[in-house]
């Protein structure tokens, strides 16, 4: 409900003010003005309630209504976890760059450590950007609407949203290439290792494993742990010491892979001659330890992100596409 200055104000069609949000969401200014510009700094329930005033009010800060009036502001964003997973995001962003050259967008990068949206709560607003391409960040219906209602142009990479552009990386695909090789080689006890998640969504991990059960005839045993090395080698170890322990582990990627590949030498167990070890990415990483792995498109998939956002720049009744690209196996010496 609206108070009675927020009542004349609408009458008088006046542009509510951030004093007003800040009074109906039960704030300080100093909040709102954080909602705004440092978003992480904001309790996730006080962001939500802010938020949702704004898009009550339909208010716009005072700098980006100006911003608004002009004909673009000649910046495309990217939001990536940049600095969890340097190398995948870092071949993507020069697919973006490559795509992007001898146009005269200019490309601005913020970093998104998790798959928590924080950032994305107030980007619409404040970024002054264009366009949008989101990787490897789920986005909730809120978020999604205020992009849509905000006319910024979005096409999402890994993760998709039926409401934008997306480009699909094959990940279940993967996992059943994955696993039609390791049977190929008579492997009949496997393990997967996973990268745990705080929040609920179809992630790489999960949809790897889909893949990975759906081509197996038995179901693997499933261990999901943070994403570092020495938490793999952990939990290699003790996946690795029983007596029944799987002949054959896939990992979430690489880097986990690796950790697994570590434990077994420290068991003293032969790879592959007692045990198959299988990664994902293809990374530098992949490459210098021998280990056999799925590669992804990582800068074919920047590429073609950027590519549909100026297509849809260029033409703003363009309709949405999805683009599927697919993985292949890169088999090592680890299998």
């Amino acid at each position: 409900m609206l108070d009675g200055s927020q009542r004349v104000k609408k009458s008088l069609n006046v542009a509510p003010t951030i004093y007003d949000v800040a009074v109906k969401a039960g704030v300080s200014i100093s909040t709102v003005s954080l909602a705004f510009n440092a978003p992480e700094r904001v309790s996730e329930e006080t962001l939500k309630r802010i938020m949702a005033t704004v898009d009550e009010l339909g208010y716009v800060p005072k700098t980006e209504a100006v911003i608004r009036a002009r004909r673009g502001v000649g910046r495309i964003g990217v939001i990536a976890p940049f600095t969890s997973f340097p190398e995948p995001f870092a071949l993507r962003l020069k697919g973006v760059l490559n795509g992007a050259a001898g146009h005269s967008h200019e490309i601005v990068v913020f970093d998104q450590a998790s798959a928590a949206t924080s950032k994305l709560v107030s980007l619409p607003l404040t970024r002054r950007v264009d366009g949008l391409i989101i990787m490897s960040v789920p986005i909730d219906e809120e978020i999604a609407h205020r992009l849509t209602d905000q006319e910024i142009p979005t096409v999402m990479v890994e993760i998709p949203h039926e409401g934008f552009t997306n480009v699909l990386i094959d990940h279940v695909g993967g996992g059943r290439m994955v696993a039609r090789h390791l049977l190929e080689r008579g492997h009949q006890r496997f393990a997967y290792v996973g990268h745990r998640q705080e929040h609920d969504y179809p992630s790489q991990s999960l949809l790897q494993l889909e893949g990975f059960r759906s081509a197996l005839p038995t179901p693997p045993e499933v261990r999901n742990i943070p994403y570092s090395f020495d938490a793999a080698v952990d939990e290699g170890l003790d996946l690795l010491e029983g007596p029944d322990r799987p002949t054959a582990v896939f990992a979430h990627d690489d880097l986990l892979a690796s950790g697994i590949l570590r434990a077994a030498r420290e068991l003293g167990i032969e790879v592959p001659q007692e045990l198959a070890i299988v990664g994902f990415n293809n990374s530098d990483l992949a490459k210098a330890i021998g280990l056999t792995t799925v590669e992804q498109p990582f800068e074919e998939s920047g590429l073609v992100a950027i590519q549909l956002l100026l297509e849809r720049l260029s033409d703003p009744s363009a309709t949405r596409r999805d683009v599927s690209l697919g993985v292949s196996l890169v088999a090592r010496e680890t299998s």
